[in-house]
Parts: C-alpha cells; structure tokens; sequence
C-alpha cells in the first residue's frame, strides 16, 4: 500500500523514458511485460542450488525489475499520449495477474522451495487478493489497494531474489526448516517470499473484503439500483398486506 503512493513520483521520473518510447504503442509496451516477466520466473525455477545459482536468481530479478518498469510505463505513456482505452487496462491487470502467479509458482517449484503445492495455494491467495480489488472497482467504481499490494510484494520478490543470489555467491548454506506442515521446507528469502505471499493474500482479502463492503453498501443506501417489476404470484401473502394497508 505504502509503494502504491509513490505513483506520481514514479511517473515524473520516468519521463525521460516515456519521451524516448513515444512512437511506441502503449498496447506493445504491455505486452513486452510477458517475456520479461515469464523469463525471469524461469531463471529462479531452474536455478541450481550451487554457487552459480546465485547468477541465476540475479538475472531472474533483473529480468522482472523490467518487467515492471515495462508496467509501469506503458500507463504513464497511454496518458501521455492520450490514447487511454478500456482494452489497455483491461490487458494490463490481466498480465499483473498472470504475472504475479507466474512469478509465485516458479520460485516455489525451485530446488529453494520444492514445493508446488505449496507455491499454488500462495498464488490462489494473491490472486484472491487481487480479486477484491478489481471486482470491488467493478460493482463501485473505485479501485481498492488496501492491503498487501502488487507493488509491495514485486518488490519483496526482487528482493527476496537478491539476497538469495548473494547468499549462493557467498557460499551460505541454509538448511534450517519451517516448524509444522512445512517441516520439509528449507526457511530462506525465496521460501519467506512465498509464505509472505500468502499469507498477504488472506490478509489482503480480509481488508478488502470489509473496505468494499462498507463503500458498496453506502452506495446501495446513496443511490439503489433500479428495481425489476415483481411478479405478485411469488409473493401473495405480501400482496395482499399492501392491499389490505
């Protein structure tokens, strides 16, 4: 939530590259995400558990920084140019989504986490989180980021990524395991990214969720949606209490 309102910043410093990326459709620049985005969870899946493994999970990390520069900028350029669409924000959150499990899933299927299921269910939960958000922008009309953010847990991952690429390079053995079901799970940065996930994601549900349903039930009371005609058969007893009043 806290990165989220680093935004503006965010755009006036990348200026210089919107005015070099101007010829650029803002649709192609979207897109240009997926590459990056997928290739840098496919370094951290299939980086080994040795010292070069740590060059792995640096490129990994570099590969996703740009995909997110690419996220962000693809935005700031469409209003630039004036050529915000539907279609654009549309395909935007649905890279994000694809993105951010993407990203979960491969790191927990590496030799650090070993364990899809596990990688799964941390990205049925950010999704879910994620869900609130949008669902809650389409039946309001304003967009919820309470909770653990996109932004908060990109950067998380990157560091995460780091840290461990170091610890490779270092030659830091970590072999010590989470308590309980996780018990077969080594605790290092890329496992904690993944629990943190979510973790979050429940977290970010729950904000949301409760966020979405004092403003929607505000709105409700503000200004009801029109009624259907309804069909006396259906409730007679009613019908004829209104009569009878």
């Amino acid at each position: 939530m806290a990165l989220e309102k680093m935004r503006k910043r965010w755009e006036t410093a990348l200026q210089p590259v919107i005015r070099a990326s101007y010829r650029l459709s803002p649709i192609t620049v979207t897109w240009w995400a997926v590459p990056l985005g997928v290739g840098g969870g496919l370094l951290a899946m299939y980086a080994p558990g040795e010292a070069s493994g740590g060059w792995w999970l640096l490129g990994a990390a570099l590969l996703i920084a740009l995909a997110m520069l690419v996220d962000g900028l693809d935005g700031s350029l469409a209003r630039a140019k004036g050529e915000v669409t539907r279609w654009g924000d549309y395909l935007d959150h649905t890279i994000d989504r694809v993105l951010d499990a993407t990203w979960v899933v491969c790191i927990s299927a590496s030799v650090f986490v070993n364990d899809l299921a596990f990688g799964f269910a941390a990205a049925f939960l950010t999704l879910l989180g994620s869900y609130m958000g949008t669902q809650a922008q389409a039946v309001a009309g304003s967009r919820n980021y309470r909770g653990f953010s996109r932004a908060d847990r990109t950067v998380l991952t990157l560091a995460s990524l780091v840290v461990m690429g170091i610890l490779l390079l270092v030659g830091v053995d970590l072999n010590t395991p989470y308590p309980g079901p996780l018990d077969h799970v080594v605790v290092n940065p890329l496992s904690l990214v993944v629990l943190i996930s979510a973790l979050g994601g429940i977290w970010t549900f729950t904000v949301r969720f409760l966020q979405a349903q004092t403003e929607i039930r505000a709105l409700d009371a503000a200004d009801p949606l029109p009624q259907p005609h309804r069909n006396p058969a259906l409730a007679p007893q009613q019908d004829a209490d209104e009569r009878q009043a």
